[in-house]
């Protein structure tokens, strides 16, 4: 008897993937045309796709990056008016910015431009250009976020500062720029006269960055603040 249930449960079960075969069937047979259309559609967005990157970012990429050789030579001269502006035929981080908008050399050119307001003491126009820089780069994303702190001690907006420090220290965390960061931050917290936040800094660096520049000084800082604490 249980056999006999089993080979009906069989049979049923067999029906009904056949009728289910069946209806698929008879959809892709109502439905060819519209199908045919919507295959072939994401097909051209993918040649689209590929032909863009191929035929127009490459070279894109290619002539922007050439464009901003010299912007980058003057800005490792300190030439930060030139990096900014260009000279004579030389253009600029803004040129390359404005030119080749959706190439790397745009992107990367708008932290460039931070630097350069920051360094021409233009620090509100210096961080308008370093929030719209993104990048997963662990120095260039710290060294950001170290100028854009800077930018906000020198506009005095501390807590700002304070915030720009610490996303630099959680998001893009390196042995070379979070000492640096760090450091900055205590001072601040100083500044502020918050000065068990400012120990806590200071003792991070001395723990986990002691064979940086940062950390073969922190004694001394450390020191300060302990002292300004039994005043």
């Amino acid at each position: 008897m249980s056999k006999k249930k089993n080979v009906k449960q069989a049979d049923k079960n067999l029906e009904g993937i056949e009728q289910a075969l069946t209806r698929s069937e008879q959809f892709i047979e109502d439905n060819q045309k519209k199908l045919t259309y919507v295959l072939g559609g994401l097909i051209l967005v993918l040649l689209v796709v590929i032909g863009g990157n191929r035929y127009y970012l490459k070279p894109l990429n290619e002539e922007a990056a050439a464009d901003m050789y010299y912007a980058e030579r003057f800005f490792e001269l300190d030439s930060f008016n030139l990096a900014l502006n260009g000279y004579g035929t030389y253009p600029g981080f803004l040129n390359v910015m404005d030119d080749y908008r959706m190439s790397k050399s745009a992107k990367i050119s708008k932290y460039y431009a931070g630097v350069c307001f920051h360094q021409l003491g233009d620090h509100e126009t210096a961080i308008e250009y370093l929030n719209k820089f993104k990048t997963n780069d662990l120095l260039v994303g710290a060294a950001k976020y170290s100028t854009l702190g800077d930018a906000y001690v020198e506009l005095d907006q501390l807590e700002k500062a304070i915030s720009a420090y610490k996303n630099g220290i959680e998001k893009y965390e390196n042995n070379f720029s979070s000492p640096i960061m760090l450091k900055k931050l205590g001072i601040v917290y100083e500044e502020l006269g918050q000065l068990d936040q400012a120990l806590e800094t200071y003792l991070t660096i001395e723990s986990t960055y002691p064979n940086s520049p940062e950390g073969n000084e922190i004694k001394k800082y450390i020191g300060r603040v302990e002292s300004k604490k039994l005043l």
